[in-house]
């Protein structure tokens, strides 16, 4: 196993990696929508924050040598099942592969986020 570092992407909240490759596959962790530069969540609601969580996942992918047309299962987390529909907006722009995924409703996410997702992708 090898730990991801990833400086295009936001830092971790806590002690863990951006992700980990093992077994020709990249696990990332949930990616929240902090832009990267400022560290402060993305305001413009789910679909805005739904553009930078995948734009944080391809930044963690990209330093991993992967891509998101190499994911191949994401989990997502929304706050609020009512956004449901403009956060599939926003994602179908980017996982036009169609990855196996989950979708749950939360109670909260860090920061007060909307929307947070992690993936599984082909690392080779």
């Amino acid at each position: 196993m090898k730990p991801i570092h990833a400086p295009k992407a936001p830092a971790a909240l806590g002690p863990y990696s951006a992700a980990m490759s093992a077994h020709k596959l990249i696990f990332c962790s949930g990616q929240t929508p902090i832009d990267p530069v400022t560290g402060n969540l993305v305001e413009g609601g789910v679909q805005a924050q739904t553009e930078r969580c995948i734009l944080n996942l391809q930044a963690v992918l990209e330093a991993a040598g992967s891509s998101l047309d190499r994911v191949v299962k994401t989990t997502c987390f929304l706050t609020d099942m009512a956004d449901f529909a403009a956060f599939n907006e926003v994602y179908g722009k980017y996982f036009t592969g169609k990855p196996a995924r989950s979708t749950v409703a939360v109670k909260a996410l860090p920061k007060a986020a909307l929307v947070e997702i992690e993936c599984i992708a082909d690392g080779e």
